[in-house]
């Protein structure tokens, strides 16, 4: 390839809020509904004559969102009519934000925030009936923030999707922080869209392509880099000839983009403030630096704080990071428990590993209790149980929250240091090794470890492997 190629993207990113209501009616916002059209009423069905009113919770919502990102949270707010015509939309319009958004700026993994704006979602198509349609309208007017980002340009195709996904993940997180949405994208509760374009030069744009419901991450991922090597392949083969601005789709099971539609402009939506709502003055409705101050920890703040105080490893505060309403809550409860930060990344480090890796194997799998859980671990850290035996109690503890002191005792795991029973064992293993000893007296020294290892598993775990290790020495001069 002659030419470096410079792709920018742009994301356009929706997220239907948790509110009791959808946007502009008293319909149930419930996205668990699985009976179509039962929360509708003749405002969300553009019956003629229906007038919105506003959702004030809605409202609140994108607030904290601009305040959570370090945006400017708009004085004056109006909402507009956009133009289009699809069965979804039965009014042939769409009550959205054009000239005045509620947030303006904003900056979000790396990426510049260009507005932050509220409108109602539309009805959701079914095409599972062969050759019909049918719509269900209990989507119709929920609640709906549209974040959009700057155009960012980046070095390669990689980095290029890699950063996508990394702002869309962390805008998920603090959706998920604030409570405002439950963000979740199976379900289409978060959708994103991708402008992409790519160029020789770094100051200049080349023309955008909008790829449109991307309902994973790693969706967002494979279709930027499927779009920004077909774009430069078009390039390369046509030497620069224009490629066509439009909006495509993402076909999951090819694993390519596909051509849907000419991409409008703002023009073609017609939009004109709606005049059936009121203009908005939202600093006199809401106090922002009360609602500042009320915002709960952020992610990036939690990372910093548990790098700080307690030096976890950057995966390790991930998984806090994205469980942080069960998981980072036990883990602090625990800690507070401990008091000592070297007990604490002992117990930090036996939650990301063997508690998640019981999890995965059993999604019943339940946390103990924060106190248990310090006991164990301080067992760890006076060396009065193995950490093999204190894997096996954690499982256990699962299952049954009871002491690790009791279980320990129970099943005979608690370390022993008692050298003359310990010395009778380590003969037996010795005089049943003579390859591993022979080995071990011809300089391998790393072979004393396999006779540790059989002590350690004919005592069920309670010898205490630096005893153990050390009685073997000596025994073996």
């Amino acid at each position: 390839m002659a030419n470096k190629y410079y792709p920018t993207i742009g994301l356009e990113i929706h997220a239907e809020l948790k509110t009791l209501t959808k946007m502009f009616c008293a319909c149930k916002n419930d996205p668990e509904e699985e009976k179509p059209n039962t929360n509708i009423c003749p405002v969300c069905m553009a019956h003629p004559g229906a007038m919105p009113t506003l959702n004030k919770k809605a409202i609140e919502n994108v607030i904290k969102v601009g305040l959570a990102v370090g945006g400017k949270i708009a004085d004056f707010t109006e909402f507009d009519r956009k133009n289009y015509f699809y069965p979804d939309i039965p009014k042939g319009y769409q009550i959205s934000q054009y000239k005045y958004p509620i947030v303006s700026s904003g900056r979000l993994s790396g990426m510049d925030i260009t507005r932050i704006h509220l409108e109602e979602d539309t009805a959701n198509n079914k095409h599972d009936r062969g050759d019909f349609s049918l719509i269900d309208f209990n989507r119709s007017g929920v609640p709906l923030m549209e974040l959009v980002t700057e155009a960012t340009t980046f070095q390669s195709t990689e980095e290029a999707a890699k950063g996508a996904s990394k702002f869309g993940k962390e805008l998920q997180l603090i959706l998920w922080y604030l409570g405002v949405s439950e963000v979740n994208m199976e379900k289409g509760e978060m959708r994103v869209e991708a402008n992409i374009s790519v160029s020789t030069d770094p100051r200049k744009l080349g023309t955008k392509v909008e790829v449109k419901n991307l309902n994973s991450f790693k969706s967002v991922e494979k279709a930027i880099k499927f779009e920004i090597d077909r774009m430069i392949g078009l390039h390369e083969s046509r030497k620069g000839a224009e490629i066509a601005q439009e909006t495509r789709g993402w076909d999951e099971a090819k694993q390519k983009t596909f051509s849907q539609r000419k991409k409008e402009g703002s023009a073609d939506y017609r939009y004109f403030p709606e005049p059936d709502l009121p203009k908005l003055y939202l600093h006199k409705v809401f106090d922002l630096e009360k609602m500042k101050k009320e915002l709960p920890e952020l992610p990036e703040m939690k990372r910093k704080r548990y790098k700080k105080r307690w030096g976890l490893k950057d995966e390790d505060i991930e998984i806090y990071i994205g469980n942080y309403e069960k998981i980072a809550n036990f883990f602090e409860e625990t800690a507070k428990i401990l008091n000592k930060t070297e007990k604490i990344k002992i117990a930090a480090n036996y939650i990301t590993t063997d508690w998640i890796g019981l999890k995965k194997n059993n999604e019943k799998t339940r946390l103990p209790s924060a106190e248990n859980f310090a006991e164990l671990i301080n067992l760890v850290a006076e060396n009065k149980i193995s950490s093999r035996a204190a894997k096996d109690i954690l499982a256990m503890m699962t299952i049954n929250d009871e002491s690790p002191l009791k279980i320990a005792t129970e099943k005979n795991l608690l370390q022993s240091s008692d050298t003359s029973e310990l010395k009778k064992i380590a003969q037996k293993i010795i005089d049943a090794n003579p390859k591993v000893v022979a080995d071990y007296k011809g300089g391998k020294v790393q072979a004393v470890m396999s006779l540790v290892g059989q002590i350690m598993k004919e005592t069920k775990g309670s010898a205490n492997p630096a005893v153990t290790k050390q009685l073997l020495v000596d025994l073996l001069k």
